[in-house]
């Protein structure tokens, strides 16, 4: 009897919390959202299906806070692997109503990479109507369908960079999106910072101090108590 209470109380708490939205305080100066409902969502919702590899929870609050806040109209990113950052923004903009196309790029199969997922490439978006996999540069194919879309259609984009995590890689995507779309937010993965006796890669975290030098418009938000890490640049 005790259990089914439980499993009761739990139902109504999860019912409770599907009614309330994650974004609080919008019209206030800071970034808020309701913790209590972002977690539900995540424990019972996301990680049953993605798990906490590569994405570990505090990250995955990272993604789906940007998409809550921003309610982006497209998303652009790249790093497919298996799909899991494309199936959280995706199952994020479902669970609070928000309408968005996912564009999701990863490496040709006749380029060798350590990551590349072969045949497994996006198997955790297909047959998603609203995630579209493609092919290239990753900074190339997003700009190219960003300005299409641009050329059509209003454009509230979020880019997240995942691809390769060089140094040189990083900022010259960076630099890319903030050329071209000034307007959009970012995130980027594998931005934790360590000192050198870590043997970290911190190509990631230089190449973002690097180029916000003369950038000063962003806010910026980090999840960097350890790897691997990730950055949300937004404007206000």
């Amino acid at each position: 009897m005790k259990n089914i209470l439980d499993f009761l109380k739990n139902g109504i708490k999860r019912a409770s919390f599907s009614r309330q939205d994650a974004v609080v305080n919008p019209l206030c100066c800071e970034l808020e959202v309701n913790n209590w409902v972002i977690s539900d969502f995540i424990v019972n919702k996301l990680v049953p299906i993605v798990g906490v590899h590569p994405y570990p929870i505090n990250e995955q609050f990272l993604m789906v806070t940007s998409v809550c806040i921003l309610k982006p109209t497209h998303i652009f990113e790249w790093g497919t692997n298996l799909g899991k950052s494309a199936r959280i923004f995706y199952e994020a903009a479902h669970r609070f109503g928000i309408s968005t196309k996912i564009y999701s790029i990863d490496l040709p199969d006749d380029i060798e990479h350590v990551e590349h997922p072969k045949e497994k490439r996006g198997i955790f978006v297909k047959n998603l109507k609203s995630v579209s996999l493609l092919l290239g540069d990753g900074l190339e194919s997003s700009l190219k369908e960003y300005n299409a879309i641009k050329q059509q259609d209003k454009c509230t984009p979020l880019f997240f960079i995942d691809g390769d995590h060089s140094y040189q890689s990083v900022k010259r995507e960076l630099s890319g999106i903030i050329s071209i779309a000034p307007e959009a937010s970012i995130l980027l993965h594998d931005t934790f910072f360590q000192s050198p006796d870590s043997g970290y890669n911190i190509g990631p975290h230089q190449a973002i101090k690097d180029v916000l030098t003369d950038t000063y418009n962003y806010k910026i938000i980090c999840q960097d108590l350890g790897l691997p890490g990730m950055t949300f640049l937004y404007k206000e």
